[in-house]
């Protein structure tokens, strides 16, 4: 906090944090405060578009097996609504979107280039929209950006806020996990040039008011995660996300080509 100033009832005294007065009978003054205002650190927030209306977007389909739950919308384009598996859709109304038979499998939306106007216009600008969010986080140079971390293993880790680099995969082992620490509008980019892999029961940790929304996974292979792992933000792939029995997502999931689930979880974050 950083001093502000003196006043006496509605007047200010003075702006002097050491202020000498003369004491005249029953006196009251109050010591004025604000709150330091701390910068964030790490990269610029990735603009998402009308791509960030949604939890899952992809460009060739999502399927389901298991009891997954997704809250939010989801979307497919150009792929056509049949590319959306294992969640029995009902379409609405209005033509422009669906639901799904158990409201939990899917809380919002469900949408697919094939629907009613003004839908599969919207889709293409939401696509469009995924596509140079990955071009834009991939392009990332500021700060500058950490590179190899762990040899692309991030297991036992803890990262700061910042721009990670690597020129291979990136892998956290089988039960253990990497954390993330920093403040609530601190940022993380990771870009990976080839897959993102956690192991049965990995995790991403969050500590000091880190969240998910300010998490960006780039990754250029496949973001393949296994049973019971649990990780924070936005994955944006350019092939295929993948997610195994019992494992959850807060964030998004963005591929340019498709999003597989098995009993999985999906939170916006």
């Amino acid at each position: 906090f950083t001093f502000t100033n003196w006043t006496e009832g509605a007047n200010i005294a003075s702006t002097n944090a050491n202020y000498t007065f003369i004491i005249a009978g029953n006196r009251t003054f109050v010591a004025n405060f604000k709150a330091d205002v701390i910068p964030p650190v790490g990269p610029a927030p990735i603009n998402l578009g009308s791509s960030g209306n949604f939890s899952i977007l992809t460009k060739s389909g999502i399927s389901s097996t298991g009891i997954t739950s997704v809250q939010g919308n989801i979307g497919v384009s150009p792929a056509a609504a049949a590319a959306i598996t294992g969640f029995g859709l009902i379409m609405d109304t209005n033509g422009q979107s669906s639901h799904t038979t158990i409201a939990t499998h899917v809380t919002g939306k469900v949408y697919a280039s094939d629907y009613a106007p003004p839908t599969p216009s919207n889709l293409t600008v939401a696509v469009s929209d995924m596509e140079n969010a990955y071009t834009t986080a991939n392009n990332l140079v500021t700060p500058a950006p950490v590179l190899e971390q762990g040899a692309g293993n991030l297991s036992g880790l803890t990262l700061a806020p910042g721009l990670y680099k690597w020129s291979t995969g990136v892998l956290i082992s089988s039960n253990s996990s990497v954390t993330l620490s920093g403040g609530a509008n601190d940022t993380w980019v990771f870009q990976i040039a080839q897959d993102l892999t956690l192991l049965t029961g990995a995790k991403v940790n969050l500590i000091g008011g880190a969240q998910a929304k300010n998490i960006t996974w780039v990754v250029a292979g496949q973001a393949v995660l296994g049973s019971q792992t649990e990780l924070y933000g936005t994955i944006m792939s350019k092939t295929l996300i993948s997610l195994n029995t019992g494992s959850k997502v807060t964030g998004r999931l963005l591929a340019q080509t498709a999003v597989t689930l098995n009993a999985s979880t999906v939170v916006a974050p």
